[in-house]
């Protein structure tokens, strides 16, 4: 079986995938990394696996900090040290990547899936902490990215900083017209962030001179913004896993 971890700015995600199909995938916040030991081993208890049984393990993670703790915690658990997706790993894979120091691990991992999901061009857009938007030209290399903030980072910016607004839930308004604070807030940055999504698709568009380029969505706030819908070619929440798991095997296949 293999091992996918995602470590994320907010959560970490953790995937076991038995070959055909992801069997088990459950969630951590990155901030309680201190507790993840605990977390696993009831996972292993509530789910019937044993965390022995993983053949392959791949580990993204933007979250430098915490990498080193989770890499000790899994070479407790696992029979083998798990694969690190970065800059070492990018060097031997079919893919031009500029700033390969720079570029988060989850978006590469991103742009692995949906190239191999989409079999050409294709924008990626995901909806995490940060909102991205990864270029993948017809070679499946990574052109380069757009990066905003998050839906969540930036509703919970507006309530960390100024004292009379309220934090909302991220859900759609029935105007744009706010009748009160937290209408207000939601018709401001949901409906503010179509738009934001939109006009950068196009431009990406535009500038690779493909109009009819595969808009790949990701991330869990993928499906909050409903008029979207549409202008994404395929949603797809596992994409980042997805990506993982292929980049593990063809690290394998490269390393018999």
């Amino acid at each position: 079986m293999l091992l996918a971890i995602d470590i994320g700015n907010t959560d970490m995600v953790f995937g076991i995938h038995d070959g055909s199909r992801w069997i088990h995938q459950f969630r951590h916040p990155t901030s309680g990394y201190s507790f993840l030991e605990q977390s696993l081993v009831q996972e292993a208890a509530q789910r019937g696996f044993d965390w022995a049984e993983m053949d392959v393990c791949i580990l993204s993670s933007v979250v430098p900090g915490v990498t080193p703790s989770v890499e000790r915690l899994l070479g407790r658990l696992l029979p083998h040290r798990p694969m690190l997706l970065g800059p070492r790993m990018y060097r031997k894979l079919p893919v031009k990547i500029n700033n390969p120091e720079e570029i988060g691990s989850d978006l590469v991992a991103n742009s692995f899936a949906a190239f191999d999901l989409v079999k050409g061009p294709c924008i990626v857009v995901d909806f995490g902490t940060a909102l991205t938007f990864s270029t993948i030209n017809g070679k499946g290399e990574i052109d380069g990215v757009a990066i905003a903030p998050g839906l969540k980072t930036a509703m919970k910016s507006l309530f960390m900083n100024a004292a009379q607004l309220p934090e909302v839930p991220l859900e759609w308004p029935n105007s744009a017209i706010g009748k009160g604070t937290a209408h207000a807030l939601q018709a401001g940055i949901l409906l503010g962030y179509v738009g934001l999504v939109r006009e950068l698709i196009a431009k990406i568009k535009e500038e690779m001179g493909m109009p009819d380029m595969a808009v790949v969505a990701t991330g869990g706030l993928s499906e909050v913004l409903p008029p979207l819908k549409k202008d994404f070619s395929i949603i797809d929440r596992m994409l980042t896993l997805d990506g993982l798991r292929i980049l593990a095997q063809y690290q394998s296949s490269q390393s018999d």
